[in-house]
């Protein structure tokens, strides 16, 4: 149980605290704009620019997962349906003796003119 000096404090020490935000901080903070390109301003000339460490990194990270992609792509297995169904209806065809394939019989009917 709290004492009533603790009890007194806490009662007289309520009512400031309400509409007060505990958890806010200053007003948000933004880099105000330069007019430069990302906010860097271009080296003087005949000077090149520096790269940061970064930066390599993430040009390696970002085409190089774009590669990885194209050739997972472009070898991945078929898995439709169209494919599978095909597939399924020759295997079934072969198994009851019939053709699948159209193999025309003898030699074609000669042109009439």
């Amino acid at each position: 149980m709290l004492s009533s000096t603790t009890l007194r404090t806490l009662r007289i020490a309520a009512p400031r605290f309400r509409g007060r935000r505990f958890a806010s901080h200053e007003a948000p903070q933004y880099n105000e704009p330069s007019g430069y390109l990302f906010g860097e301003k271009p080296p003087p000339p005949g000077q090149k620019r520096v790269k940061q460490d970064w930066e390599n990194i993430w040009y390696i990270g970002m085409y190089g997962t774009m590669v990885f992609a194209g050739i997972m792509l472009y070898y991945k297995p078929d898995t439709s349906i169209q494919t599978w169904a095909l597939n399924e209806a020759k295997r079934r065809m072969e198994e009851r003796g019939e053709k699948y394939k159209y193999e025309p019989s003898g030699s074609p009917p000669p042109l009439s003119s």
